[in-house]
């Protein structure tokens, strides 16, 4: 799979993905001091930045495989520095990139707009809450409560995930610094059209 990647998107991804590694585990605190406020839905309104390097990296790299393994080497990442989940936290990034991914794949990897970058943070919504549904206990909750968890995660995933991975994205794209990268040259080429 990353045979025909350059050194320099495998460096990026690795980059963005350790630096989400840290962004995830900081944002299990946030979500642990929320739901001590109002209970287990409190993760599901922040649920996207947990999908957000594998819309980042994808869209920036734009290569088959961008965003399950950004996704797993977050966890990765986010277990050595200490999630009490353990090993357990790596399936469930496999799992939430493979959810992005699917998106692109859907595309042929052709398609980088804000749509598909939302539907990717969707795929990994609802990947993930499939995952989470049986690993996570959802079954103890009323019908009512899971579907509005499911809801806040759809929006959580599009929004946080695809509209401020896109946001982020553009931010680097504007400064110059993804120069060389498929974006760039993805950009240039909507530019002559």
């Amino acid at each position: 799979m990353l045979k025909s990647w350059k050194l320099k998107e495998v460096v990026l991804m690795s980059l963005f993905s350790v630096v989400f590694g840290i962004v995830y585990l900081l944002f299990l605190h946030v979500g642990n001091i929320w739901s001590g406020f109002i209970g287990p839905i409190a993760y599901e309104w922040i649920f996207g930045i947990w999908f957000i390097v594998s819309i980042i990296c994808m869209y920036i790299i734009r290569k088959p495989g961008a965003a399950v393994i950004s996704e797993t080497i977050a966890a990765a990442v986010e277990v050595l520095l200490g999630n009490a989940v353990g090993p357990r936290l790596i399936l469930a990034g496999v799992i939430q990139g493979l959810g992005a991914e699917a998106a692109f794949a859907a595309t042929r990897y052709r398609r980088f707009d804000i749509w598909v970058l939302m539907l990717a943070g969707v795929g990994a919504s609802v990947f993930s809450f499939v995952y989470g549904y049986f690993m996570g206990g959802f079954t103890v909750f009323s019908t009512g409560y899971v579907l509005l968890m499911f809801g806040l995660r759809i929006v959580s995933g599009a929004m946080i995930a695809g509209v401020g991975g896109k946001a982020v994205v553009d931010g680097l794209l504007a400064t110059g610094s993804l120069r060389g990268y498929a974006i760039t040259r993805s950009k240039k080429g909507e530019a002559r059209a």
